[in-house]
């Protein structure tokens, strides 16, 4: 059984600045290459989704978004992490869009690309679409963490996250992973 945990980029992984495209501002929060580190340990793909309307709004070309995704998987490989893949939606909020969370298009497509059930991944993110992306696609568990956007998503919209979990960051997101895991 392949398993994966799908990650929000922007105040998941990494500092939420907006519109990010320049990967010199890219900042990797505290305690996060252990944490993919461990979870890659324990046979999870780790695969990133993320919106990118920066492009879509003609805000900077689809080259920089690449350029700062090739920073990230550097950062993280000198870390001995190596994220799987990495899925993009560069449309705007009002473009026609396949995989602009919340879609659960992008998992789909990983389930098709890599064999991965969904039903025993996880999806973490800090925005009420992440987590919709991965009820809409029957992971076991849509996780928001408090950082980036997350703190104010759970004060927003308490009703909303009666399935979620909510965890103060994405490395206390993957010790509860883990945990669940090994509790099976």
């Amino acid at each position: 059984m392949t398993r994966a945990v799908f990650l929000d980029r922007d105040g998941t992984i990494i500092e939420d600045r907006d519109y990010l495209h320049k990967p010199e501002e890219v900042v990797i929060l505290p305690g996060v290459p252990e944490a993919l580190r461990r979870l890659e340990e324990a046979g999870f793909l780790l695969i990133m989704i993320t919106n990118q309307s920066g492009v879509g709004r003609g805000l900077f070309p689809m080259a920089d978004v690449e350029r700062v995704h090739e920073h990230i998987v550097n950062e993280l490989a000198r870390r001995k992490v190596q994220l799987r893949k990495i899925y993009v939606a560069p449309e705007a909020p009002e473009q026609a869009s396949r995989g602009r969370k919340p879609s659960p298009q992008f998992l789909f497509d990983a389930r098709d690309e890599f064999g991965v059930e969904l039903s025993e991944s996880y999806m973490v993110g800090d925005k009420l679409i992440d987590l919709e992306c991965g009820w809409n696609a029957g992971v076991r568990k849509s996780i928001l963490v408090r950082t980036g956007y997350g703190a104010k998503v759970e004060q927003s919209a308490p009703g909303k996250l009666r399935e979620a979990v909510v965890m103060e960051d994405f490395a206390a997101a993957a010790n509860w992973i883990l945990r669940e895991v090994l509790h099976e």
